[in-house]
């Protein structure tokens, strides 16, 4: 009987999970909050948790590990060095942890995405297989070092390469890695596509692996950009110990309760689709559709403890949303709604609205002096993606507010008319019905940046002084 791993995948959030069982045993590596779906994997599998490991107290999502060692009582481990305000499994570079007769465990002190960051290194009976990594090699990058404050980012960025490195010294290139952030997280110093990696492939490519350290360093801070603003509750939320998650349903609200917490300028949320946005939708709502990674981004830019209220088109939408936001300790939405734009407004036509939208062809057109028919003419072309994005390329003439700071600046855009864009459509979504609700004139460019060019947009590169 081998080893088995089994990723488990939160893709919104951008990181991964693992159980490795040997059909009878199992260890739990990094789980997200929901541990419900662990237990189930668990229960399909018919193997018994008695380990759960963190390799590091996370900043991008409350850990279910305390929950989930509380409730099978496995052992948690938890690195010794961490202040923490919860017994666990004291555990150091060096130590071993015999998981079952045909598992065993070994923790490699990787510091670098914090000071404190463990690797594991998972064997059988025939040496080692893989290393769950965490934060730090990961599939094509590494973790980024920032997240601990400015102040310590290149003291971890040189821990960072020494830790890739030795764990390509202690590993055989055919070892697996298995990290649990990279596939989109913000925890990520970069981004890859690939699904699988070993050691030997990152030797070939990885630049921890292929830079010196000096240049290692600088070009890792070069590409930081901006992290979510909820990063900064994390950390201290899983020192203490996160109470186990709760997702019984959320209270319902009838149309004259979500009509006066519009008013009261609460965060009213839509889930449904840009597009369906678009074509209609309540006014004074917030457009932050489940099909993007939407509770970051709402995570990001609602102030914190802002009371929240879902709008979905069923109940599985809104539960599908309250069990994202508990990843990132939003625990309990204020209240919810179910249905449509009309069914939200109680029937009171004058209480939905519509938006125009558009491609980077049409703005393209309307620049020329061609105005599709339906569309205002642009005032203002309004790029909300990130720092990063806006230094590598953006549209001639453009006004730049990265979408996290469009809250506290929407005076500073000039009057008329704001054509808005970002990578895909998803950000601009969100800072068009951010726009619409402050009253101004707002037009959607639901379209893939890689567009503008094709469309004869002229393209310059970014300037640091419009990077605020």
């Amino acid at each position: 009987m081998g080893i088995d791993v089994e990723v488990v995948e939160t893709s919104t959030l951008g990181d991964r999970s693992y159980l490795a069982h040997d059909g009878r045993v199992a260890l739990v590596v990094d789980p997200q909050r929901d541990i419900d779906r662990i237990v189930a994997l668990a229960g399909r599998l018919g193997v018994r948790i008695t380990h759960v490991a963190e390799t590091h107290l996370h900043n991008d999502y409350v850990s279910g590990g305390l929950a989930l060692a509380r409730l099978t009582g496995a052992a948690y481990l938890v690195a010794g060095a961490d202040d923490v305000a919860f017994d666990r499994t004291r555990i150091a570079d060096g130590d071993e942890v015999a998981i079952s007769p045909r598992m065993r465990l070994s923790a490699v002190s990787t510091p670098g995405h914090t000071f404190h960051h463990l690797s594991y290194v998972l064997a059988g009976a025939e040496g080692p297989v893989g290393v769950f990594t965490g934060g730090s090699l990961l599939f094509g990058t590494t973790g980024r070092t920032d997240l601990l404050g400015d102040q310590h980012a290149e003291t971890l960025a040189r821990h960072q390469h020494d830790s890739v490195r030795r764990l390509a010294d202690l590993l055989p290139d055919g070892a697996r890695i298995w990290p649990t952030h990279g596939f989109g997280s913000f925890c990520s110093a970069g981004q890859s596509d690939a699904a699988t990696s070993t050691i030997g492939q990152e030797r070939l490519g990885n630049p921890a692996l292929r830079l010196a350290a000096d240049e290692f360093v600088t070009t890792t801070l070069a590409g930081l950009d901006a992290y979510p603003a909820y990063y900064a509750h994390m950390g201290v939320r899983n020192a203490a110990g996160a109470d186990p998650i709760d997702l019984t349903p959320v209270r319902r609200a009838d149309p004259a309760e979500v009509r006066r917490r519009i008013d009261a300028g609460e965060w009213v949320v839509d889930l449904r689709s840009r597009t369906a946005f678009m074509r209609r939708h309540l006014t004074g709502t917030l457009s932050f559709g489940l099909d993007g990674a939407m509770s970051t981004w709402l995570g990001w830019l609602m102030p914190a403890g802002q009371p929240v209220t879902l709008l979905g088109e069923t109940a599985e939408q809104v539960a599908t949303a309250q069990r994202e936001l508990a990843r990132i300790g939003i625990d309990r939405p204020t209240a919810a709604a179910t249905g449509t734009p009309e069914r939200w407004s109680g029937g009171d036509e004058a209480r939905t609205g519509t938006l125009p939208v558009a491609t980077f062809a049409d703005l393209a057109a309307a620049r020329d002096g061609r105005v599709p028919d339906g569309l205002p003419a642009p005032d203002v072309v309004l790029d909300v993606r990130l720092g990063n994005e806006w230094r590598a390329e953006h549209v001639d003439g453009a006004v730049h507010v990265p979408l996290p700071e469009l809250a506290g600046r929407i005076g500073e855009l000039p009057p008329g008319v704001i054509w808005v864009h970002c990578g895909s459509g998803y950000r601009a979504a969100a800072a068009v019905s951010m726009l619409a609700r402050a009253g101004r004139r707002v037009v959607h460019v639901d379209d893939a940046y890689t567009r503008a060019a094709e469309a004869g947009l002229p393209t310059v590169p970014g300037q640091r002084q419009d990077d605020r």
